[in-house]
């Protein structure tokens, strides 16, 4: 899948991932809610186009006729900003690989469930969420196919959803925890970066970005590519802004503009 963004001097593009809504207490999500939404309405003022790279919420499935309860400021605010004309893409995470249209009719924002090529001012990006990418992790990759196979989909969807949503957010808890506590292992060891690295092999990338692993990372590889890691609005309220005048930068929101609202 390949995009092409125009740019002009006066606009940028955004990337942001793993909001994890519903994870913590309902307090805890709640605010950092009303922080995304403040975050989008900001950058909504020169955004060329924004994308949102997987795991916006800690757990989400799509019944035919019942989605997941809460998150009506963000869901909200995403169908504001396409009603104006904002440009937005969502990629489904592994916390969020449940979409089944819902995000398309409602809000006209397309969904992607694999990476896709961007190309913005002479320069190519590859931008995905990251999960099952590159060696390794072989029982994830088992499991993801796993789940995504419209089988899965059906049977879990016979489930009453009281039970269904109460069951998938136990083990978003434990998927998530595993993913949190884990520390940058090293280039030789970090799966986003091979991967990476075998792609430039084959042809050059300006830039490679990835959410999933929680970690605000800025990594060079060969022939002046680089590998951003959007982190987390859990911990780091990380985001990166690609524009004419500045290239590509890893910014972090403060949280003191929450407290102005």
């Amino acid at each position: 899948m390949e995009l092409h963004v125009s740019l002009s001097r006066s606009q940028k593009i955004y990337f942001a991932s793993d909001f994890h809504l519903g994870s913590g207490t309902k307090a805890e999500s709640l605010e950092r809610e009303k922080l995304i939404v403040r975050w989008l309405e900001e950058v909504s003022a020169d955004a060329a186009h924004i994308f949102l790279l997987g795991d916006l919420f800690d757990f989400w499935f799509e019944y035919k006729s019942v989605i997941p309860k809460g998150y009506t400021r963000l869901l909200g605010k995403l169908a504001e900003l396409s009603d104006r004309g904002i440009p937005i893409s969502v990629f489904i995470g592994n916390h969020d690989m449940w979409m089944n249209g819902y995000f398309e009719e409602e809000f006209h924002i397309p969904v992607y469930d694999a990476p896709i090529w961007l190309y913005s001012a002479g320069k190519t990006f590859y931008l995905g969420h990251g999960d099952g990418l590159g060696p390794g992790d072989h029982g994830y990759k088992m499991l993801k196919k796993v789940f995504r196979n419209p089988w899965s989909r059906k049977l879990f969807a016979m489930l009453h959803p009281s039970w269904g949503i109460s069951i998938a957010n136990f083990f978003s808890r434990q998927s998530r925890a595993a993913t949190t506590t884990e520390a940058f292992l090293g280039e030789e060891r970090e799966w986003l970066v091979q991967y990476c690295k075998q792609i430039l092999q084959q042809q050059h990338v300006d830039y490679f970005i990835f959410g999933h692993r929680h970690l605000a990372l800025d990594i060079p590889l060969p022939g002046g590519s680089r590998y951003i890691n959007l982190g987390d609005w859990i911990r780091f309220r990380s985001y990166a802004v690609f524009d004419l005048e500045g290239g590509l930068q890893l910014r972090f929101y403060p949280t003191h503009a929450y407290s102005e609202t």
